[in-house]
């Protein structure tokens, strides 16, 4: 019996607004910390998660192009419960116990994360009317975007507030008031009902009918080498893989450090979950924008918007007016949506059925490798400069990652157009 693929769509979209709208995220850093963690354990756990997606994306991504890609989500939701699980029942202050936790729940992170990548775009993809497929899949991406947005307005408003006790316990009675660790834990508890509604629209979704693939070891391995090789020799997707990295790998970078550049520019802590609130009212916009960008102009020239765009916006960092900065640094982070937009269009339209879950991971693992490079690149330049006064070297890093940023987007771009001009 033919499954019904009709909903996936839908469940597609519920499921990445649940999966990557948590509330914890504007309270991440603080959480460990006031767990009992030191910055030093926190960095290390950081480490140890960006590790385990490095390892596991693409095997991940070539697995669900095998066994199939309804099963990785599964797993990456019970992941993300067992994650949840472990900072909602870490003791406080627990030491060897605590931090073996906190390793467990940012591994199950990182693999959650891992088992995620592609599946849940390859299943959408392949479940829709292969009759205009490509212009269905622009109106799903730009829907799911725009929901998505939204689900980062609410998480980030509610995460920050439900993590303040002083808040919370104003609007309770005074006979039933909660403890700050109590109420650190609500965000976590929140997210965990989030990964509870992730497992269940897993579960009810339909895996598409497609040419049988042997579920073995040797197989996965094969189809990753096989999919990286043709990635990296097809012309367009080489182009948008190279550019795309180069401009993904500056912005998120500023993107994990903007709450230091908020404090540079005199921004009270509590508005941090409110920018990133504005941030998701923002990405509401992006899709159709980007959508109808990607439609009139071609890739090359989609990728020169976003790069002069990111250009501009990184050189308006570096002055770091007072209050007024916030709006570089908002509208430098808006431009990944139209970025994430440009290179899933072109990937999707690009792959067929039996390889798009691996090529996705393939892109995540070269996006994460080029983000982890540039992170320590851009540690080795803050150290590089003197700390005191207060800002002084990130004010200096933020100058030097420009002109290093515009040498190479100006060269991959000029290489582009060569490399892309049709053979005679």
């Amino acid at each position: 019996m033919k499954p019904d693929l009709s909903k996936n769509a839908n469940r597609f979209i519920i499921f990445s607004v649940f999966f990557t709208a948590r509330a914890y995220y504007p309270v991440l850093a603080i959480l460990f910390l006031d767990l009992g963690l030191s910055l030093d354990q926190f960095v290390l756990l950081n480490l140890i998660w960006a590790a385990t997606i490095f390892l596991f994306e693409v095997p991940s991504g070539a697995l669900a192009d095998t066994i199939g890609r309804r099963k990785l989500l599964i797993t990456a939701s019970v992941l993300m419960v067992i994650e949840m699980l472990c900072l909602l029942f870490a003791p406080r202050d627990g030491g060897a116990l605590l931090l073996l936790l906190c390793v467990i729940n940012r591994i199950c992170s990182g693999l959650s994360e891992a088992c995620a990548s592609g599946a849940d775009e390859a299943l959408a993809y392949d479940s829709l009317p292969s009759e205009d497929r490509t212009h269905a899949w622009d109106t799903l991406l730009a829907k799911t975007m725009r929901w998505r947005a939204v689900g980062f307005v609410v998480a980030m408003i509610f995460g920050g507030l439900l993590y303040d006790p002083d808040i919370l316990n104003a609007l309770l009675p005074t006979h039933f008031q909660l403890t700050a660790d109590t109420v650190h834990r609500l965000p976590v508890a929140l997210v965990l009902c989030q990964a509870l509604v992730c497992l269940f629209i897993c579960i009810r979704m339909q895996e598409p009918i497609r040419p049988a693939a042997e579920s073995t070891l040797k197989n996965t391995i094969q189809l990753t080498l096989s999919t990286a090789r043709w990635a990296f020799t097809h012309r367009t997707i080489l182009v948008v893989i190279l550019i795309g990295l180069c401009i993904d790998s500056i912005v998120r970078n500023f993107a994990t450090i903007n709450s230091s550049y908020y404090r540079l520019i005199d921004l009270p802590e509590w508005t941090y979950g409110f920018i990133g609130a504005a941030l998701g009212v923002l990405g509401w916009f992006v899709p159709s924008i980007a959508k109808y960008l990607n439609a009139r102009f071609s890739v090359l020239t989609n990728l020169g918007f976003i790069a002069a765009a990111a250009l501009v916006g990184l050189a308006a960092l570096i002055p770091a007016w007072p209050i007024y900065g916030v709006i570089p640094a908002m509208f430098l982070m808006t431009i990944m949506g139209f970025l994430g937009f440009t290179i899933s269009r072109v990937l999707h339209q690009e792959a067929d059925s039996s390889k798009r879950a691996t090529l996705l991971s393939v892109k995540g693992l070269v996006f994460n490798l080029g983000y982890g490079l540039f992170s320590l690149g851009f540690s080795g330049l803050l150290a590089s400069f003197p700390s005191t006064p207060a800002g002084a070297a990130l004010r200096a890093a933020l100058f030097w990652q420009v002109p290093l940023y515009a040498l190479m987007v100006v060269g991959l771009l000029m290489w582009a157009k060569v490399y892309l001009r049709p053979k005679h």
